[in-house]
């Protein structure tokens, strides 16, 4: 998959709302609600990259294995890959 990179917040909610992770460790089938429920309502930034067979973008597999989400001053990182597993991590920024 190609990179993505959005600056709308409702882009961001749309694109995420597309995407399903499967496999081991982190695991959703909708990664808007995932997002929704770690409290990140408004995003203002999304980066997604890298690829991960058990992610999936409208059905398909293979789509991103990377995802940093950005709220203001705090970031959802979620990342895996091939024989990996999902994990995620909130940070703050300075």
């Amino acid at each position: 998959m190609e990179p993505v990179n959005l600056a709308d917040p409702n882009a961001i909610l749309e694109f995420l709302g597309k995407i399903a992770l499967r496999g081991k460790g982190v695991t959703t089938e909708n990664l808007m609600e995932y997002v929704l429920d770690e409290g990140f309502t408004e995003p203002i930034y999304l980066s997604a990259k890298g690829e991960d067979p058990e992610a999936y973008y409208l059905g398909q597999p293979s789509a991103w294995g990377v995802y940093q989400i950005r709220e203001w001053k705090r970031v959802l990182i979620i990342s895996g890959g091939a024989g990996q597993n999902r994990r995620a991590q909130i940070t703050e920024t300075p």
